[in-house]
């Protein structure tokens, strides 16, 4: 049996043997790497079996490829379908290769739709054809109706397998029906969804009022209004409407009004996640499709384009220099203080950069307060571009005794600070109105823009002022 995590690893309340199942993930991995690491099989099964499907799942991603193919193996049959199902793609694919499709049949025997749609996304065309004939008609049905979404629409995330009742039955005849069928509600249900005979979306019925109200009240007397979503609409538009109405689900409709599934907030919270995972990628200049324990050749390749695109930018800035060589020749003060310059600038429009691409993707940004955002960050720039400018003139001056420098460094900061925040709030919102993602670009943009307009100012100033 291999030894757990070292004490100063472990957890202050830790007595007696060590049980990884009552500790948190990271204990949880430290406990799985030993066990890996001493090839301990039996001891790995009963270590999974402690641990629910999220668990295994995150405990996989956290392996490279080659371990998490042992680790898969050990995986407990009865639960492979639901931990394939919560896999990322790049991690689900590797684990899927040598699974023949009888075996994915079997793993799939339990699941809902949505499940079995997100494992067939990462199968071949054969393999996939073959599963779904062996599910049942409903289910075949219901899977074939996600995978008409594409991969942006509520459509494709929503649960299509609703519990509904008709308006024009007594509330008797609903709870008969839900005493018949015990399965169809879980601790979370609150609501049933109504709809008429051609299946439009009426509202919803409350299960406290179907209880508490006289058994031959019709439902149609006690629906309640819903916030519906349309099975069209863009993923991260209904996030935003999650948000704002607080909800915990919203039922999805079709352009005719027909109730076609739930989106529920479970599934906007993973895409919520999403969301925010390839935003903080995309700032860092990092492809959303780079996982932490990819392959080195291929974490290589996704982030030198980026880099590459970062040379030619710098190069840009050092040409900006470069016009300035005369200048920077005499004054070898300059060149000591030109980095603080460009480097305030960054941070700058970096902190306002952040807080605009996150109130974009909260929708707070639009219409008239997009001129009222210029307004504040022209002036929080120009505030803070004074202060830091008549503290860097200061210590400017006690290091080189020379008030033109110091002139200079203090100007060229507020400039290219004002500039940095205007810049933070205007190229975002111009590349959302190009219909190009801000977190995709926008920092590389920012980032030249400060270099150029610090490195400007800075030798521009001292060629008028100290030549």
């Amino acid at each position: 049996m291999p030894t757990p995590p070292p004490e100063q690893e472990r957890p202050s309340t830790l007595q007696g043997d060590y049980n990884p199942a009552e500790y948190s993930a990271e204990y949880k991995l430290l406990y799985l790497q030993s066990l890996v690491a001493n090839r301990a099989f039996e001891d790995i099964t009963a270590f999974l079996e402690k641990q629910s499907e999220y668990e295994i799942a995150s405990l996989l991603e956290s392996f490279p490829t080659q371990d998490r193919l042992l680790i898969w193996e050990q995986v407990p049959d009865n639960i492979k379908g639901e931990v394939l199902a919560e896999l990322e793609v790049d991690t689900r694919q590797p684990l899927m290769e040598n699974i023949s499709s009888k075996e994915i049949s079997l793993f799939t025997q339990d699941l809902d739709a949505q499940d079995i749609s997100e494992i067939l996304d990462t199968v071949t065309d054969s393999v996939r054809t073959s599963v779904m004939a062996t599910l049942d008609e409903d289910i075949r049905v219901q899977v074939n109706k996600l995978d008409t979404y594409a991969d942006w629409e509520v459509g494709r995330y929503m649960d299509p397998d609703t519990i509904q009742v008709r308006d024009d039955i007594t509330l008797a005849e609903v709870q008969d029906w839900l005493r018949a069928n015990d399965d169809l509600l879980d601790d979370e249900s609150q609501e049933l969804l109504v709809v008429d005979q051609s299946q439009q979306l009426l509202g919803l019925l409350s299960l406290v009022d179907l209880i508490k109200h006289d058994q031959t009240t019709l439902v149609s007397a006690l629906i309640d209004p819903a916030i519906t979503i349309n099975d069209r609409l863009d993923i991260t538009d209904a996030a935003a409407i999650f948000r704002s109405e607080d909800i915990r689900f919203a039922p999805v409709i079709n352009s005719h009004g027909e109730l076609v599934g739930q989106l529920n907030a479970e599934d906007i919270m993973e895409i919520i996640q999403d969301d925010v995972d390839s935003t903080m990628k995309n700032l860092a200049g990092v492809s959303q499709d780079e996982e932490l324990f990819a392959p080195i050749l291929t974490s290589a390749k996704s982030r030198s384009i980026w880099l590459g695109i970062n040379l030619c930018t710098a190069l840009l800035a050092a040409a900006v220099i470069g016009q300035f060589e005369a200048v920077l020749a005499k004054v070898v003060a300059l060149a000591i203080l030109m980095p603080v310059v460009a480097s305030m600038g960054g941070i700058a429009g970096s902190q306002t950069l952040t807080v605009v691409i996150r109130g974009i993707a909260m929708g707070q940004i639009g219409g008239s307060n997009r001129l009222w955002l210029l307004n504040k960050e022209l002036w929080v720039g120009a505030i803070n571009g004074m202060i830091w400018a008549i503290i860097m003139a200061f210590i400017a001056q006690l290091w080189f005794h020379d008030i033109k420098i110091s002139a200079v460094v203090g100007l060229a900061i507020a400039i290219n600070m004002t500039a940095a925040n205007v810049s933070g709030i205007s190229i975002p919102l111009l590349l959302k109105r190009m219909n190009i993602d801000p977190a995709l670009s926008a920092s590389v943009i920012l980032t030249t823009v400060t270099d150029i307009v610090g490195f400007m100012s800075f030798l521009g100033l001292a060629s008028v002022l100290i030549l």
